[in-house]
């Protein structure tokens, strides 16, 4: 494939084994500036709650800090979980953002709670509240735009700010509510790659333009872990193949150390699980991971690609992604001499 797409970072604000939530903050944000400093186009943050290894719970909060401490690089939410939250506080919360840092707001939506059932609860949402989801972006889309001057309830912040709504999903039901609303679409594949295919081909045939989208606009997660070997790129990566593990056995903890041999920690059930559910993911050196990468971007032609590392070591997290400009797939927009 001869055009080169905008390459973007998905961040859960990991906390590692040993570590504070302020240590993984401070961590996060050097991320965030190695993102800018290598040329990304936006780095997101994901909305999860009552899980120790993660620190982006406080979704909004957290963006805020990273704008103070970042310069252009664009700053959003893959994704705020509307069900969640009430449209109004959201718009208060991005037209805040938006009012502090301009025109580098993105607001990714999510339609499932990010967290189990009692913290469900916890949040005082009930489960039917995700039915709801389509008036829920129609009604932010609203308190967001230019139009609410007579109306008795507006945000403020928000009104007016119109910051990009995106769409994120796993599944058809979010590719037919962007097509349908004329909003940009993400699909989860970096942990859900099942319906990739087929959410985004209806998608796109049955996007209808819109106020603020004239044609599809698709983007794809993955995971991309690179480092200057291979067997150093997959070692990393079995602290995010632990973590899924242990999600699935319902185990708490933060982001766990890598393992020589991951024979170890799971079994042959939980590999093949973990297998399907990461193999959107490009683990290696440059050199191995460039042609796999390539073939993925000219099979399914995104628009543009986010990708993720939560990983447990922080020099890792930086080299991978000191070595993205050596891909030369993407357009960065600024490519520095790293040391």
């Amino acid at each position: 494939m001869s055009n080169k797409i905008p390459l973007s970072f998905l961040d859960l604000a990991p906390v590692p084994t040993g570590k504070t939530i302020a240590d993984g903050i401070v961590q996060t944000v050097e991320i965030a500036q190695q993102a800018e400093k290598v040329g990304l186009n936006r780095y997101w943050m994901a909305e999860h709650h009552n899980m120790a290894g993660i620190a982006s719970a406080a979704t909004s909060v957290l963006l805020s800090h990273i704008g103070s401490q970042t310069e252009h690089i664009r700053i959003g939410s893959g994704g705020i979980m509307l069900p969640n939250h009430a449209p109004l506080v959201v718009a208060e919360q991005f037209g805040t953002l938006q009012a502090l840092y301009g025109d580098r707001i993105d607001l990714g939506l999510g339609r499932a709670p990010g967290t189990d059932g009692a913290t469900f609860q916890a949040l005082r949402r009930q489960m039917q509240d995700a039915e709801r989801f389509p008036q829920d972006v129609q009604e932010l889309l609203y308190l967001l735009g230019d139009s609410t001057d007579d109306s008795p309830v507006q945000a403020f912040p928000g009104a007016k700010s119109n910051v990009p709504i995106w769409i994120l999903g796993s599944s058809l039901f979010g590719a037919t509510l962007a097509a349908h609303l004329g909003l940009p679409y993400v699909f989860a594949s970096h942990f859900a790659p099942q319906m990739l295919s087929h959410a985004i081909t209806a998608y796109r045939e049955q996007f209808q333009p819109s106020a603020y989208l004239d044609k599809p606009y698709v983007m794809l997660a993955a995971n991309l872990l690179l480092a200057d070997d291979d067997a150093t790129a997959h070692y990393h990566f079995t602290s995010a193949q632990q973590s899924f593990v242990r999600l699935r056995r319902n185990e708490r903890g933060q982001m766990p150390k890598p393992v020589e041999d991951m024979n170890t920690i799971w079994s042959p059930a939980e590999k093949a699980m973990v297998d399907s559910a990461l193999s959107v993911s490009f683990i290696g050196s440059v050199e191995t991971v460039k042609p796999k990468l390539a073939d993925f971007i000219a099979q399914y032609e995104p628009d543009e690609l986010i990708v993720t590392a939560n990983i447990y070591d922080q020099a890792a997290r930086l080299r991978s992604l000191e070595l993205v400009s050596q891909l030369n797939l993407f357009t960065l927009q600024s490519v520095n001499e790293l040391a």
